[in-house]
């Protein structure tokens, strides 16, 4: 009976031992994770990850990733990047939990993203950590890439729905696919450092909800007004603007509450429209007195022929008597719903043309 104990107490330190021997990457060490995105670093040395398209990146050799996550909620949706290929797909229940990102890659030196898809109104999660393999190698954090590229938009940008194939135009969570925007699409063809800053239903003078890009844009929690992202943490080269989507309908509802709160009774007139969007610009060039600004609008139905949206970019952005400012109009995808995959793809396909054209970086 002594002898059995004594084997069953030598495998379970064995295997105590040999699980403390994995190698432990706290979400803290920036010295081996770099982080993209308004990231917030906790008290309980967590750090919480809420924006869309804020991803974490390690460098390593192992044949095994796993990450301690916790969610909110159950609408966030995670993309695991390997080596540049999606390999994987995070769901993240409310409990902190031990995921496997990856296992089974061969000897050798490979990079793993873990890509937030999905927006913050669904939600945050706290990442605490990787662990891997007991002879896992883990390499310094990858530099900070030599371009940087930020977008400030809607769910066109969000890129809400994108994966629904079924026509119903769900925005639920695992519809949503930042990875697959065209503001991504684009980051990656550069491999530039990619902030998104973006919302479904926002506009800049009115959204389907309290909340417009001008009061949102200088956030790090969204859901605070009273909390300031750090400017001086991260700044982009090109700024890329899509907004006024939501503007285009909301202005012609005077029923709805939002409507009501911003503008009383009247709708607003093409000149105030122009003032408000040449604000917003003013305040990013404020914020970045040196990038390169891209004013877009589309691919949805503020494109459409007749639209006066574009007019209304083109003259606030000519009005601002700054060669650094551009627009860029994407047509009118004439379509049911958000923009699919491959509409998103279209839209980068012309930024990216325009960039190489008009953008130095």
């Amino acid at each position: 009976m002594r002898k059995l104990f004594y084997s069953v107490l030598s495998i379970v330190i064995s295997l105590s031992a040999s699980k403390a021997q994995n190698k432990v990457v706290k979400s803290t060490d920036t010295s081996h994770i770099h982080y993209m995105g308004r990231i917030m670093m906790q008290p309980d040395s967590s750090v919480q990850l809420a924006w869309s398209g804020t991803s974490v990146v390690i460098d390593f050799n192992s044949s095994k990733v796993e990450a301690w996550l916790r969610d909110e909620g159950t609408t966030n949706y995670y993309n695991v990047i390997v080596d540049g290929r999606v390999v994987n797909r995070i769901h993240p229940s409310t409990t902190k939990q031990l995921y496997t990102l990856v296992t089974g890659l061969p000897e050798g030196r490979h990079k793993l993203e873990l890509f937030k898809r999905t927006e913050w109104a669904m939600g945050k999660t706290w990442f605490y950590g990787f662990q891997l393999d007991t002879n896992a190698v883990i390499l310094p954090a990858p530099f900070t890439k030599k371009r940087k590229i930020e977008f400030f938009g809607n769910s066109i940008t969000c890129g809400y729905a994108v994966i629904d194939s079924t026509g119903k135009d769900r925005g639920t969570g695992e519809f949503e696919d930042n990875y697959s925007s065209y503001a991504a699409i684009t980051a990656r063809h550069y491999d530039a450092e990619y902030y998104c800053t973006a919302k479904s239903g926002i506009g800049v003078m009115i959204s389907w909800f309290p909340l417009i890009m001008p009061e949102m844009y200088n956030r790090l929690d969204a859901n605070d007004s009273q909390s300031r992202w750090d400017f001086s943490k991260y700044t982009p080269d090109v700024v890329v603007i899509n907004l006024f989507q939501n503007d285009s309908w909301l202005i012609n509802m005077p029923n709805h509450e939002q409507f009501k709160a911003r503008f009383g009774t009247a709708k607003p007139a093409a000149e105030t429209i122009i003032q408000a969007y040449q604000k917003f610009v003013q305040t990013i060039r404020a914020t970045y007195p040196h990038a390169q600004i891209i004013c877009a609008l589309g691919n949805m139905d503020a494109t459409r022929a007749g639209a006066p949206w574009p007019g209304y970019i083109q003259q606030a952005v000519a009005g601002l008597h700054d060669n650094q400012i551009f627009t860029v109009f994407f047509p009118y995808k004439n379509t049911p719903g958000h923009p699919n995959v491959k509409e998103q793809q279209a839209m980068s396909d012309m930024l990216i043309k325009f960039i190489d054209q008009n953008i130095k970086w």
